[in-house]
């Protein structure tokens, strides 16, 4: 053990002495690994951080949830092709189809409306905000979200049937309107002109994506909406249904064609005009292809760095060990075996790898602390990227290093020694 000890600090002594003799050789050469590292860990840390927000964006779309919806989400990724005049010419859903679906299905847990019109503008005082998501739902929408009110209190079922002029705010509105977000409530706003008095302030949602963008929307009772737009001419038109606890997605989705398509009295020999969309698995399809096409590129790049690194710490080796020959001439000539003159260049590589590992891992976590404060969401080096950057330049060095150190190994005691 006390010989291990005394070789493993012999070779990191000897690999601090190469970069304080030799900065500017052992800087460049030590660059690719640095760049290596800095590219996979960087990578690694996105796709990491993006798996988490995309699992907690999905958990706000709701558990088991789907969308009825005028279009195809998954027809709409084939570009081009694509055909949008089909789905537009659909008919919009109407507020009696929950009653009949309420009515007429079994695995269903929660129903509701969502409408939403896009070009509307909140306004309080001498403040406004223009394009704000003003949004209709029906009494069981919050049942489906993950919605959280922070301040106030969220709409009553008396008021949902009736249509009060009553709202939830957005975090982010809030914020922009009155300085406070919760000196909000209590207060009254106007959205294109008509008139509402904010009774709840949703929690902040911390950011926007995929979804339902809460924090920067208005949302009041689809007879409220009802009010002031025609159903069929919002910007979105939604029926959200949720399965029963132990009900398949799969399933409620095949019950839910059959009713729509009872409903809307289509002949068997009609297509629908209508999609069921499975939205978590849209989403997680979309977001999975991105992260796959991200991983692959920042491997491409990484690996292109570790070879130019490993090439520039081989020949650090070369020269050290053509440097220090008498010394490895010595050290045999009073009783170092060859695996110990081996493990100690072999370490001293590893050594130099880890080195420029560090310096990489150092820069990610410059870049995460610069992206966190202006991304939508946190991005962190987990410890397990951090095991594998290690490991990588750990075996990345003994690669590096396996031929000089075989050379040194090998040499003849007395040649050795008399080499200047």
């Amino acid at each position: 053990m006390i010989k291990l000890i005394s070789i493993l600090w012999n070779s990191f002594r000897m690999a601090l002495d190469e970069l304080r003799v030799n900065k500017m050789r052992t800087f460049l050469s030590l660059f690719g690994v640095t760049i290596g590292i800095f590219c996979i860990i960087g990578v690694l840390s996105m796709v990491d951080s993006l798996k988490n927000y995309t699992a907690m964006r999905v958990k706000s779309i709701g558990s088991k949830v789907v969308w009825i919806d005028k279009w195809n989400y998954s027809d709409g990724a084939d570009g081009p092709n694509f055909p949008w005049w089909k789905y537009y010419k659909r008919p919009s859903n109407k507020f009696a189809d929950l009653s009949f679906l309420k009515n007429n299905t079994h695995e269903i847990e929660h129903l509701a409306m969502f409408l939403q019109s896009n070009r509307s503008s909140v306004d309080y005082g001498s403040s406004s905000l223009d394009n704000i998501g003003f949004y209709a739902v029906t009494n069981e929408f919050d049942k489906i979200q993950d919605l959280k009110v922070a301040a106030g209190r969220y709409m009553n079922e008396a008021e949902f049937a009736g249509g009060t002029p009553v709202c939830v705010i957005g975090y982010k509105n809030a914020e922009t309107l009155f300085g406070n977000p919760f000196l909000s409530v209590g207060k009254e706003i106007a959205v294109n002109g008509k008139k509402m008095v904010i009774i709840g302030l949703i929690e902040s949602q911390g950011g926007g994506g995929f979804g339902f963008d809460f924090d920067h929307s208005v949302m009041v009772s689809y007879h409220f909406f009802a009010t002031m737009y025609r159903a069929e001419n919002a910007s979105r038109n939604l029926i959200i249904a949720q399965a029963k606890p132990g009900v398949s997605i799969e399933a409620m989705i095949d019950e839910l064609r059959g009713e729509m398509r009872q409903l809307r009295k289509i002949s068997p020999r009609e297509d629908d005009n209508f999609t069921v969309n499975d939205v978590s698995k849209f989403f997680g399809t979309i977001i999975d292809g991105f992260l796959e096409k991200l991983n692959l590129g920042g491997w491409a790049i990484a690996g292109l760095s570790l070879i130019v690194g490993a090439f520039g710490v081989a020949n650090i080796m070369f020269v050290t060990v053509r440097e220090r020959t008498s010394q490895i001439g010595l050290k045999k000539a009073i009783g170092a075996k060859s695996v110990t003159i081996l493990t100690e260049f072999l370490l001293e590589s590893a050594f130099l790898c880890i080195i420029g590992g560090i310096v990489g891992l150092f820069l990610v976590w410059l870049l995460t602390l610069i992206l966190s404060a202006s991304m939508p969401f946190p991005i962190f080096i987990s410890s397990s990227i951090i095991g594998l950057a290690l490991s990588i330049c750990i075996v990345l060095g003994v690669l590096s290093g396996i031929i000089p150190a075989a050379i040194a190994a090998k040499m003849d005691p007395v040649v050795a020694i008399r080499t200047k």
